[in-house]
């Protein structure tokens, strides 16, 4: 797949793309080995994501809002982004695409082997993640990792390691909006073929982390989870980003259509 043949819709004033989770993953490896070939443009593909925090964010904040539009892709990390493309005008989308899925889905979809470098983390978590990672998938190659507690003085430094290790995907983990502000200043000094944002995946990967159930993935419900598991720190998150994000895709849909006529 190419990402020229990818439709979008309207979540909330961000354009999210409809596309599944097979067809992401076949996207990013495609672009990968287009890039490496030359047949593509020589700055990375960049993958956010949406999910109802984000929504809630981008219509909050104008500076992080800004820095979305500066994403080739922007995938349905959350159920309710996905539920909520069904409220609006444009196309539906497919299914979720969760980050914590992604960083497994592209060595199980796709069988070529592709070398990763992770940013961000702990020092020990990000080891743990790339080690586990690469223990559980042969064709998932490490060209890297670094922890993401670096200062502006080191950035530099960091860019040319990435550089220098030839990854195909850089992934950053530096919660929003640190890591999509971090894409967007380094983006065209990165000689890597696709960027993909990830916040906390690495420690989902590690096992620090604690996902829910599938049924309550497929109904919207992690992110209960996460408050029961870590109440001081999400739950007034939640408490005020989801109806607010709710709110932000009534709003854009009702401001589509008044436009519309």
């Amino acid at each position: 797949m190419r990402l020229e043949e990818v439709k979008h819709t309207n979540v909330g004033g961000i354009k999210t793309a409809c596309i599944n989770r097979t067809e992401l993953v076949n996207l990013i490896v495609t672009t990968s080995e287009r890039y490496r070939l030359g047949q593509t443009k020589k700055t990375p593909l960049i993958i956010f994501d949406s999910n109802g925090h984000g929504i809630s964010m981008a219509n909050s904040d104008s500076h992080f809002n800004r820095l979305l539009s500066y994403a080739d892709i922007i995938h349905a990390d959350g159920q309710s982004v996905v539920t909520m493309s069904k409220w609006t005008d444009g196309p539906s989308i497919p299914e979720r695409s969760a980050t914590t899925d992604m960083i497994h889905d592209i060595p199980q979809i796709n069988a070529k082997r592709v070398r990763h470098f992770l940013l961000g983390g702990t020092e020990e978590i990000v080891e743990k993640c790339a080690y586990n990672l690469s223990q559980n998938y042969s064709n998932f190659k490490i060209a890297g990792t670094l922890h993401g507690y670096f200062t502006g003085v080191e950035n530099s430094e960091i860019v040319n390691i990435i550089n220098e290790s030839d990854c195909d995907i850089l992934w950053v983990g530096l919660g929003k909006p640190k890591e999509q502000k971090w894409v967007v200043d380094n983006k065209h000094q990165l000689n890597v073929p696709v960027i993909i944002t990830c916040g906390g995946c690495y420690n989902y990967v590690t096992g620090d982390y604690s996902r829910a159930p599938i049924w309550m993935q497929k109904i919207g419900l992690e992110w209960f989870v996460r408050v029961m598991s870590e109440p001081k720190k999400f739950f007034w998150r939640y408490l005020t980003t989801n109806p607010h994000s709710i709110y932000c895709v009534l709003k854009h849909k009702i401001m589509n259509n008044h436009n519309a006529n």
